[in-house]
Parts: structure tokens; C-alpha cells; sequence
């Protein structure tokens, strides 16, 4: 090949390179272009499902709320927050409405397979049961307690200071089964997680007595060992005989009627923890993982779907998020996922226990 047929062929070579960087550049920034306007598109056209979703998850989380402020204005926050909220169920728990507090294996009935998987006693340990659960966009936890008068709140060791691992409060109590709990105080300048919100009682001793404004109130057991839920103030738990309790929310189910879910219910989706009692006594709890890849958690409305498939009567969300555990003989079984998106928890001002010797359990004597 002649030395300017060469020349040529590299001058064309180099266009053809040029031609389809262009192209590929061009292609690059059309995709971006397109990117953009499909996601101005599902934030703020017409369709208002992905715009309700995105701000109420962000604005149910402690850290994380400047992801829908950044992009919303507040007018259209309040907005999709008054379209999307819980109206909870407007009454105190009847304890004459539960049948049994000592749930035995000859009181419990099935209603479906996933109660029978559940509620069959565990030779191994007969004071619970642990099955995991699985459905469309979450996996978990789900665990009958048959004696609730071991059931017990538990609170982190430096009250008002820090909060504690639910896996410490398990060691330090003895417990063999452990939940986190109630709603706790979560300022930028305090991410201790050390104070609990409202009302907090430890086998009859008032711990706390905070304001609480939030949607649920009381969450707890009285001396029958049944769950009350309510929204009281202290003397009137105490007039209800209550043991042991946390504030937190919202209410899912009282007395047999579930709560009003408006929209979304105002909570996105989201790992969950929660509370329950059938009327035979049984207790049940959930713990849901979430913030993965096709596996967000569940919003309140399915919440409230679990806990009526396992025969719930009356019903509570817990605290959610990084702080939903169960742990059980120390070692935490569930896989928490905090809002950095690594694989762990976070410390946590209260949680619920199973401490199988509880003759001596009080908050001072496990300080």
C-alpha cells in the first residue's frame, strides 16, 4: 500500500472513531436528557403514586426527611400528608374482651396455615415460637409469646444519656426473646437515641413521662397480662393497673376494629416492628426487613393485614426502621439495613423481653 493510501486510510479510520464517539456521546446525553424529564415526569407530573410514596417514606424517617424538602415545598408536603394518614380507631382496649391471658396448646385455635405454622407449641422452647415470613416486597420474623406475664419493657442502662443494642438489653436482662420498642428522642444534635418519648412504665415503675404527641400512645400489658393500648396519661394507666408500657404508634387494631388507612397511610414502606394480642392470649410479634431491592418493607396497611392473618385483636406499630430487631438468645436474626445501607442496627432507648426468671426484674435492679 502506497504511503498516501495509507495517509487516507488512517484519516478515515480516525473519522469513523470521531463518528462514533459523536454518536455514542450523543446517545449518552440523550439517555441523560431523557433520565431527567422522565423523573421530573413521576416527581411531579400528573401521577401522584410514586410523589405520595417518595415524601411519606422520607418524611417518616429521623434523618432522612431533607430528601423529600429538598424537592417538595412544604405546602406540597402538608398536602400529600393530609391525603395519606391513619385515622386510628378512637377507643381504649376492653380487657373483658379477651377470652384467656394463659394461652395453652388446648386453648389455641387455626383459623389458617399460617397461624397453625405459628401457634404450635416448640418442644424446645414452649414459651414461644419463631417462624420466618415472606410475601410480596418484604421478608421477616414473626413470634407467639404464650406467657405474657414474662413479657416484659426493657430500657437502656444510661437513661437520657445513650441508647442501647437490643442484643446488650437481651444480655443484660436475661431475656431469651427481645424487640425493640417505643419511639424515642432523635434530634440532629442527639442521635443517642438515650430518652424514650412519653410514658414509659417497667414492671409498675414510672421510667418516663414525656410529652407524646404522635399518632398511637400507650403500647403495654396490665397486671392480667393483657395489651392495652390507649392514648392515657399516667394516672390513668395506673388506674388501668398497667405494668409495663412504651409510647409509641400508630395503632393498628382495637378491639377487633382495624384503623381507617387513608392513601398510603401517611408511613411510605419501610422494615416494621409490631405488637399484638389474640383474644386467647397469645402474643404476637412482627419483625419486617426492608430497603433492599424489591424488598422495601410493608406499608401500615399490610401491617395491619399481618397482624389480622395472625388473629390479632388488638394491634400496634412499634418503632420501624434500623430499629426493628428480634433477637433471640443474644444473636440478632434478622438483617437490618440502616439509611447509610449497611447491614446493621442502632441503638434504641426501650424494647420488649421475654425474661423467663422475673422474680426479682425491675428497671433498678438491671442498672
Amino acid at each position: 500500500m502506497s504511503r498516501s493510501k495509507r495517509q487516507n486510510q488512517i484519516l478515515n479510520d480516525k473519522k469513523k472513531k470521531k463518528s462514533v464517539l459523536s454518536k455514542l456521546g450523543s446517545f449518552i446525553s440523550d439517555m441523560i436528557i431523557l433520565g431527567a424529564v422522565l423523573g421530573l415526569f413521576v416527581m411531579y407530573g400528573p401521577y401522584t403514586g410514586f410523589r405520595d410514596w417518595y415524601i411519606t417514606t422520607a418524611m417518616t424517617t429521623m434523618t432522612h426527611q431533607y430528601l423529600a424538602t429538598w424537592f417538595y415545598s412544604e405546602e406540597t408536603i402538608n398536602d400529600v400528608l393530609d391525603r395519606n394518614k391513619m385515622i386510628e380507631v378512637d377507643a381504649i382496649t376492653d380487657p373483658s374482651l379477651i377470652t384467656s391471658t394463659s394461652a395453652s396448646p388446648t386453648t389455641i385455635t387455626y383459623e389458617n396455615e399460617y397461624q397453625e405454622e405459628l401457634l404450635q407449641i416448640n418442644p424446645e422452647h414452649p414459651e414461644y415460637n419463631i417462624v420466618q415470613i415472606e410475601g410480596k416486597g418484604y421478608t421477616g420474623y414473626a413470634a407467639a409469646i404464650y406467657d405474657v406475664s414474662k413479657f416484659h419493657v426493657l430500657v437502656t442502662q444510661n437513661l437520657k444519656k445513650s441508647g442501647q443494642y437490643i442484643v446488650k438489653m437481651a444480655q443484660d436482662n436475661n431475656a431469651v426473646l427481645a424487640f425493640n420498642g417505643g419511639f424515642f428522642v432523635d434530634l440532629k444534635e442527639d442521635r443517642t437515641g438515650g430518652t424514650p418519648l412519653g410514658l414509659t412504665i417497667v414492671n409498675g415503675e414510672t421510667i418516663t413521662n414525656g410529652t407524646y404527641d404522635n399518632e398511637g400512645g400507650v403500647v403495654g400489658f396490665d397486671t392480667n397480662n393483657t395489651l392495652i393500648l390507649g392514648k392515657m396519661s399516667e394516672a390513668e394507666a395506673k388506674e388501668r393497673n398497667i405494668r409495663d408500657c412504651v409510647s409509641c404508634g400508630p395503632f393498628l387494631i382495637i378491639n377487633g376494629e382495624a384503623s381507617t388507612v387513608l392513601g398510603n397511610g401517611g408511613w411510605g414502606t419501610a422494615p416494621r416492628t409490631a405488637i399484638g394480642q389474640r383474644k386467647d392470649g397469645v402474643v404476637i410479634m412482627l419483625v419486617i426487613d426492608g430497603r433492599r431491592v424489591g424488598k422495601p418493607g410493608v406499608s401500615m396497611e399490610q401491617l395491619i393485614e399481618l397482624m389480622q392473618r395472625y388473629g390479632c385483636y388488638n394491634a400496634s406499630a412499634l418503632d420501624g426502621g434500623t430499629s426493628s430487631v428480634i433477637v433471640e438468645h443474644g444473636k440478632l436474626l434478622n438483617d437490618p439495613i440502616d439509611s447509610d445501607g449497611k447491614h446493621k442496627t442502632r441503638p434504641v432507648a426501650t424494647g420488649f423481653g421475654l425474661i423467663l426468671d422475673d422474680s426479682n426484674y425491675s428497671y433498678k435492679q438491671n442498672k
